[in-house]
């Protein structure tokens, strides 16, 4: 049975699916209906995953440009430009039991595509979630949904998974910020 988190709220993967080895992280998010007809703008989010080893050290990013890191145990499955349709819009699979012992930490993050041309920000998604699934049984470990509205912020810090005493754990974050690309992004974790 999936554990529904709230911000803030840490699980221990290890615990939750005994001898759990890869995990897929599925983000989803819908633009929020506007106008005369309910119609929705055309928002482009981009997730990745910043990889981090010991103290927090940078190590490398997955995304749609760059869509595999340490020998491919964190692998991106592709770009979606709109958010339409149901369930995950863009997956990120992470083998835990393969990865090297000096990741710790992978963040899950996503920002809106050339937001500041677009003039889009956060406040014009809605239904925005992120989950975990145990890829070996298909069956969802957790879920985290982002109930607060976050106007003008253009970027997500979603979610992250990492590495104490020798178990994997989960901490649903959402923290809404300014960075305008996932370079931005990054630069926060360097």
């Amino acid at each position: 049975m999936s554990v529904n988190l709230v911000k803030g709220q840490k699980i221990n993967l290890s615990k939750e699916v005994s001898g759990l080895s890869k995990v897929v992280v599925g983000l989803g998010w819908d633009a929020a209906k506007k106008g005369l007809f309910g119609l929705g703008h055309d928002i482009d989010c981009d997730a990745s995953a910043i990889i981090l080893g010991a103290k927090d050290k940078y190590r490398g990013v997955v995304y749609y440009g760059d869509r595999k890191a340490e020998s491919g145990c964190v692998y991106h499955h592709g770009d979606n430009l709109t958010g339409d349709g149901d369930g995950d819009d863009e997956q990120i699979t992470v083998d835990l039991k393969k990865m090297p012992s000096s990741v710790e930490k992978i963040v899950f993050v996503v920002n809106i595509y050339d937001c500041k041309a677009r003039k889009q920000d956060f406040g014009m998604i809605e239904n925005a979630f992120i989950r975990l699934v145990d890829e070996k049984e298909g069956k969802e470990i957790c879920r985290y949904n982002l109930s607060e509205n976050y106007p003008g912020k253009t970027a997500m810090v979603f979610a992250e998974v990492y590495k104490r005493d020798g178990e994997w754990k989960f901490n649903a974050i959402g923290q809404g910020t300014e960075d305008k690309s996932i370079s931005e992004l990054v630069r926060r974790y360097k």
